[in-house]
């Protein structure tokens, strides 16, 4: 009786989220609007984490290390921890890619206590997104990973790049064991002096050294609970994180490729120099591509590091997608959508989202979003698009005196300057 009584919860327990305890009935009896707003936090976490006016390390030189061990074959992820991390890895890369269009990526596997590197540092998505999918069939899940083997060989190719450039290693590790030949706290050590950010993300349990390796080098650690929180804790390393001290404020050396044509003549036939040593894709003789403005060669598609002068090549776009995570839109407002009607009464009043023209009611739309400068009311989703995918607040684009006090506030000269051909 004396156990019954015990208010005392088992060790498993306390850690455990009771998200029931969070749902309260209003005055009617009913649970839809505390579920709604269960639904709007979560859908705001990971846009509350942003903060802007920083500084950034904008070109990225991220290596995954995918463990390809036996412990990968458990399917607590569905159907397997390994199918799973494949299909999320794959649309990590393109939104990596996406979001931090002058960086690169590389993926390394661990497998039967050895690194193999499955693509090298590159520019594009398709690339690494084939190497990737050929995982599924090309890789025997054996043996144990080797955390120390992975490191180091991300750490050969790292140790060579600028200082100006973000040296970066985000390990999934599904065993709760590493075969390691040395001590491994040695490469933990060269790591945090080389500046390289190591983060692990465990699909089984919190790992003592994978822990440590992320607190010595300021990465992030998570533990996977499922599947969506696993997609939720990858792309977390999308957004480029805080530059370290030891990065360097340099001007950039950039081209801007062009096509090479003399008027009115026909552009020749010639090869590019991305696929000329490709064993999987030949070099075809085409007439259009993108021209180095240094050295004149030729490649498929941008952005991407001349091969024989070693120039950065991109174009307009590229860098005004990265411009934005240095002065992302401004937080909105969040305000319950009656108090706005009733409490705070406007002309026009508000009953539709500005950007979707949704009609707003109080039982589903619990929280609508004010835009601090036009002044403009939105719902939950235009608020994430706006934030996450179009980065410019429409109202103030569409308003003219609120396009006008925007491009007043902003400064004069960004904080990375380029230096362009």
């Amino acid at each position: 009786m004396a156990d019954e009584e015990d208010p005392k919860e088992y060790r498993w327990e306390t850690g455990y989220e009771k998200t029931w305890e969070a749902i309260k009935e209003d005055d009617d009896g009913l649970i839809e609007g505390s579920v709604t707003d269960i639904i709007q936090k979560a859908k705001r976490k990971r846009q509350a984490m942003k903060r802007g006016f920083s500084k950034l390390g904008m070109m990225r030189h991220l290596y995954v290390l995918l463990d390809c061990s036996e412990a990968m074959t458990v399917p607590d992820l569905k159907p397997t921890r390994f199918i799973c991390s494949l299909k999320l890895l794959e649309l990590f890369i393109e939104e990596f890619f996406d979001q931090n269009p002058i960086s690169q990526l590389g993926v390394i596997a661990m497998k039967a206590k050895r690194a193999e590197k499955i693509s090298e540092l590159g520019g594009t998505s398709r690339k690494h997104i084939k190497a990737v999918h050929a995982l599924n069939n090309g890789v025997q899940l054996v043996g144990e990973p080797s955390l120390q083997n992975g490191l180091e060989l991300a750490l050969k190719t790292l140790r060579m790049i600028p200082q100006h450039a973000s040296r970066e290693i985000l390990v999934i590790m599904g065993s709760l064991t590493s075969c390691d030949p040395n001590d491994v706290h040695l490469t933990i050590e060269n790591l945090k002096t080389e500046g390289v950010r190591c983060s692990v993300l465990s699909l089984s349990a919190e790992i003592r050294i994978c822990k440590f390796l992320c607190t010595e080098t300021g990465g992030l650690f998570g533990a996977v609970l499922d599947d969506a929180h696993y997609k939720d804790q990858l792309l977390q390393h999308i957004d480029p994180p805080q530059a370290g001290n030891q990065q360097e404020f340099s001007l950039i050396k950039m081209g801007f490729p062009h096509g090479k044509t003399e008027s009115g003549k026909e552009p020749p036939l010639t090869m590019c120099m991305c696929h000329i040593d490709s064993a999987d894709e030949p070099a075809k003789l085409t007439s259009g591509g993108y021209h180095c403005p240094q050295c004149y060669s030729k490649y498929c598609e941008l952005p991407v590091e001349c091969s024989a002068c070693g120039l950065t090549l991109a174009s307009a776009p590229h860098l005004a997608r990265s411009y934005h995570h240095l002065f992302p839109v401004p937080h909105f407002n969040e305000l319950p959508l009656e108090q706005l009607q009733v409490q705070e009464p406007r002309d026009p009043p508000v009953s539709n989202c500005y950007a979707c023209q949704k009609t707003l009611v109080v039982g589903t739309d619990k929280m609508v979003y004010e835009c601090g400068t036009c002044q403009q009311v939105f719902c939950i989703d235009c608020d994430i698009f706006i934030h996450e995918t179009l980065h410019s607040c429409v109202g103030c684009t569409t308003i003219p005196a609120s396009a006008q006090s925007l491009q007043a506030r902003k400064p004069v000269q960004p904080p990375h300057s380029l230096s362009v051909i």
